[in-house]
């Protein structure tokens, strides 16, 4: 049986009772029998004094890269400050937001890929509460994709950012609060502030479908737990000029544009025989966001065996595809991303600017050398996690 930080917690309410405390936490939070978890908590404590929200909103109302407002929560009436606003300086709450609490509880489901903004919207709020002498209660959650598996390179300084806030494998194979401990190490944070609620009868090796958790999707383009698994690398594809499949009912399971051989692609991608992955030829058409009411032609991309997919090395592999095959329709994106308009996309989600200098002058011992530094990268940071690692 598996019972998340939140479903611990509420088994010992008093640890709360009479204390002032605030959640940083989405609708996607969630107790075992399916009880909002601000809700479930009020049930039994004192109402939280804010709610704060990462990107999309705390319902996940808002699209990728949409500014969410500030609001107050239908149920409680309690206020829900934006922790995802019109520019970088929203993205960490003012220190003031902290005065008078105790507690800042963060629940927020994450989906185990670098990029994804969550965990760096929970490290940098308890940066934060924590310098105010908050202490910070982290209800861990399991890691959609496992623990065991690493897969990517680190982010190099320069190239810091909202999408690449930590210096890990794109796939790190850590729950949030092993992310949250790594960070706390490496920040010098006090040791007595943040307490991990951990998730009893999680292992490394755990599928998400052997939690028997129900997936409620943490932001409007993760419908399901498989979504999840394509993510590290389809989320590439966010820093072209390709559809990534958002505007339709398959986000991330669609890639292509207008002007693509959906058979060549799925030719060349097949003949690659990538684990794990099986690719169809198909047209669609996306309802907002890139080439919006435009017919694209490309690929849907269908996972066969996920214990052998490795979604990261399948992301660079689709946009070498396409790049061979219609360097004429493949283009980067030039208009910022998630507030940084100094650096391309695709280096933020990288983490250097290697892969595309490589892709762009066709290099293939410089791209072979890239892909080789994984090992290193993954190697290096299995050994520095050891010391933070909370399940077997």
């Amino acid at each position: 049986m598996i019972l998340c930080g939140c479903d611990r917690l509420l088994r010992h309410p008093d640890r709360l009772r009479g204390r002032r405390w605030a959640l940083l936490s989405h609708h996607a939070a969630v107790t075992e029998d399916l009880q909002p978890l601000h809700l479930a908590l009020t049930a039994q404590v004192e109402m939280p004094t804010a709610l704060f929200a990462p990107e999309h909103g705390y319902w996940a109302v808002e699209q990728d890269m949409v500014p969410a407002a500030d609001a107050r929560d239908a149920w409680t009436g309690v206020p829900i400050r934006s922790l995802y606003g019109d520019g970088e300086g929203s993205l960490r709450p003012a220190p003031e937001a902290f005065d008078g609490l105790d507690v800042l509880i963060v629940d927020l489901q994450d989906v185990g890929s670098r990029y994804y903004t969550y965990a760096a919207t929970a490290v940098w709020a308890a940066d934060v509460a924590l310098a105010r002498g908050v202490e910070v209660w982290v209800l861990d959650r399991p890691n959609p994709l496992g623990g065991e598996r690493l897969e990517g390179p680190g982010v190099e300084v320069a190239h810091r950012s909202f999408v690449g806030a930590f210096d890990v494998p794109v796939r790190h194979g850590l729950t949030l609060g092993e992310l949250m401990r790594l960070e706390a190490k490496r920040r010098g944070w006090d040791g007595d502030g943040l307490e991990v609620w951990t998730v009893a009868g999680w292992r490394r090796a755990t599928t998400w479908e052997s939690t028997a958790r129900r997936w409620i999707a943490p932001s409007p383009n993760m419908p399901s737990a498989q979504t999840a698994e394509i993510y590290p690398g389809l989320c590439l594809i966010e820093a072209t000029t390709l559809s990534e499949g958002r505007g339709t009912t398959r986000p991330f399971h669609l890639v292509g544009a207008p002007g693509l051989d959906p058979r060549a692609l799925a030719d060349r991608l097949e003949a690659r025989r990538l684990p794990g992955i099986r690719f169809l030829p198909t047209y669609f058409r996306p309802q907002f966001q890139k080439h919006a009411g435009e017919v694209c032609a490309g690929v849907e991309l269908v996972v066969v065996d996920s214990a052998a997919l490795r979604p990261l090395r399948l992301g660079v592999e689709l946009l070498r595809a396409i790049h061979e095959l219609a360097p004429d329709v493949f283009g980067w994106r030039r208009e910022p991303y998630e507030f940084v308009a100094d650096r391309p996309a695709i280096d933020l989600l990288t983490g250097s600017a290697q892969f595309r200098r490589a892709l762009e002058g066709g290099d293939e011992a410089s791209m072979d050398a890239w892909l080789r530094s994984w090992r290193d990268a993954e190697d290096a940071f299995r050994v520095e996690r050891r010391a933070i690692l909370l399940y077997d």
